[in-house]
């Protein structure tokens, strides 16, 4: 985990999924009702009402990576809600405790999609310290996520032999073998995952929030969600719009755009966060890629397609390809104050050929993450002395992204869009477009996604929502929290953060201010407002804003 001190949570969307990272999965289930009870299995509907009965019960966290500060809890959820007799999974929460009177919980969702809450929350726990003044602080790993019964395709596992047949990237000039590739994968995620690879998804973590809602004694739910987070979110306040309460959603997903659009526009995003950190690269002598701004960019593309075409060794024991590279990058450019650390770990890989530093950032965090192995998971490979999956971030991300996304392309129209489809990514960003490109041909073969979120996630009658998008966000555009906000209709409220990086809590003291006043004391800001770009670390407080 994170040796480095952290100057942002891990608000990761659509990066750091390698061809491994496949799952099959379910689309998701209608809305819910905003209660449970007896009465709804007498009108046809699932009694749930054992799940919103039960209370967390908080203990001192388990794992040496854990604040000794931080309590953890379970949450018992049913793994289908449908049918809640036919098994349960249990999710992990982790909070820290008000210092004061509480007036009840703010539950955190840190993005992703896949990424640890509860982890999260114990690296990232000071930059939420504010919080405390007024809620017990809260975390929480989604279903197939971290310690909620993860999801994994085998990838670091001694029991798929024959895993690295599939580690270098699709090849998207092939189609029939492509579409032959991912087939396998998607076996192989289905024999690693067990049963809550059907039930993953966005629609099914929303109703989880609700019973978590309910466990943790709250009437209303209060909420700040980052990236994918938000998307989350919204969700929730289209399923159980009179549950919400004070809610803040920073670094806006989309609801309505579809996967090959998104990744279009992640592409952009990225080359322009990559073109701007090789103009501040070029300006150090030590800067891997050299002085000369127009070579160093081609620098890049060089290195990139020549580690797809000849991988180099890795410690994680699969071949580190162009593509694993790709991903790494862009873990380093969502945000400036990472740049430093991306530029010496790129010497180290161009100089001396270690990957370790890169590998560092592709595997989703800024150290080299602890490795072990546990009988529980089969021989598994596992981070951070948990019995997570080495590769459960990126599998978790591909599919919950593709359970919230209902376009499946039939095999004739992919092998028609494909060569199409590179050529547009590749125009969008010669580093990135391929790989954004892979991540949206891995949801074929899989179940078609819901609709619920494209068509019914509008004009939602709850309290009003602050909204928080950044002009320079190379994740999620500035565009995106625009549209979600007029789809959300007028319980949103936009703050525009005039800053860079993916999101602005961490960022923007002007942001961290505004958020936490709406999340402590109720007060919003005016829709429209703004808050100027700021470098500093967040903290409690000011900013200007107009």
């Amino acid at each position: 985990m994170p040796a480095v001190p952290r100057t942002r949570p891990a608000l990761r969307r659509c990066v750091g999924a390698g061809a491994v990272a496949l799952a099959l999965l379910g689309a998701g289930l209608p809305t819910a009702p905003a209660t449970a009870s007896a009465a709804d299995a007498a009108g046809g509907q699932p009694d749930l009402t054992r799940f919103y009965r039960q209370k967390a019960r908080w203990t001192a966290c388990q794992g040496e990576e854990l604040p000794k500060d931080m309590q953890c809890a379970e949450v018992t959820v049913p793994l289908d809600y449908a049918r809640p007799d036919k098994g349960t999974l249990e999710l992990a929460l982790s909070r820290y405790r008000a210092t004061g009177r509480s007036r009840g919980s703010v539950l955190l969702n840190f993005g992703g999609p896949g990424g640890s809450g509860v982890s999260e929350l114990g690296l990232s726990g000071k930059e939420f310290m504010g919080l405390t003044n007024g809620y017990d602080v809260v975390g929480f790993d989604p279903r197939g996520v971290g310690r909620s019964s993860p999801v994994s395709c085998g990838d670091g596992t001694d029991d798929a032999p024959d895993q690295h047949d599939s580690a270098d990237p699709p090849d998207v000039t092939r189609p029939q073998a492509l579409m032959k590739q991912l087939k396998q994968l998607v076996a192989r995620c289905t024999e690693h995952s067990g049963p809550v690879l059907a039930h993953i998804g966005t629609l099914n973590a929303s109703r989880d929030l609700d019973v978590i809602r309910q466990a943790l004694g709250d009437r209303k739910l209060n909420y700040l969600g980052f990236s994918y987070g938000t998307k989350l979110g919204a969700v929730y306040a289209a399923q159980f719009p009179h549950n919400v309460g004070r809610m803040a959603l920073d670094g806006v997903d989309t609801l309505t755009e579809s996967l090959a659009q998104q990744g279009v526009a992640g592409a952009q995003g990225q080359q322009t966060a990559l073109d701007d950190f090789l103009d501040w690269c070029v300006t150090d002598l030590a800067c891997p890629f050299g002085q000369d701004r127009r070579r160093a960019g081609d620098a890049v593309v060089r290195l990139v397609r020549s580690l797809d075409k000849d991988p180099v060794p890795s410690d994680f024991g699969a071949p580190f390809t162009g593509q694993d590279l790709v991903g790494a990058i862009a873990e380093g450019l969502y945000s400036k104050d990472l740049w430093p650390l991306l530029a010496r770990a790129l010497a180290s890989l161009t100089e001396d050929g270690d990957t370790r530093g890169v590998q560092n950032f592709a595997s989703g965090g800024y150290a080299v993450p602890l490795v072990r192995k546990s009988p529980k998971a089969g021989g598994g490979g596992l981070v951070a002395g948990s019995d997570v999956p080495v590769d459960n971030l990126s599998a978790a991300l591909m599919a919950i992204n593709c359970a919230d996304d209902p376009d499946r392309p039939s095999a004739g129209r992919l092998t028609e869009d494909v060569a199409r489809l590179d050529r547009e990514y590749q125009q969008a960003s010669p580093v990135f477009g391929r790989f954004r490109l892979t991540q949206v041909l891995l949801c074929y073969g899989r179940p078609r996604g819901t609709d619920f979120i494209r068509d019914r996630v509008k004009d939602v009658p709850s309290a009003r929502m602050l909204l928080v998008g950044t002009r320079g966000d190379p994740a999620t555009p500035y565009r995106w929290t625009i549209e979600t906000a007029k789809r959300l209709g007028p319980s949103a409220v936009v703050l525009d953060n005039r800053g860079d990086g993916h999101t602005g809590y961490t960022s923007s003291r002007c942001v961290h201010g505004k958020v936490d006043d709406f999340l402590l004391y109720g007060t919003l800001p005016a829709d429209g407002s703004s808050c100027p770009a700021d470098t500093a670390a967040g903290g409690a407080g000011g900013g200007a804003s107009d």
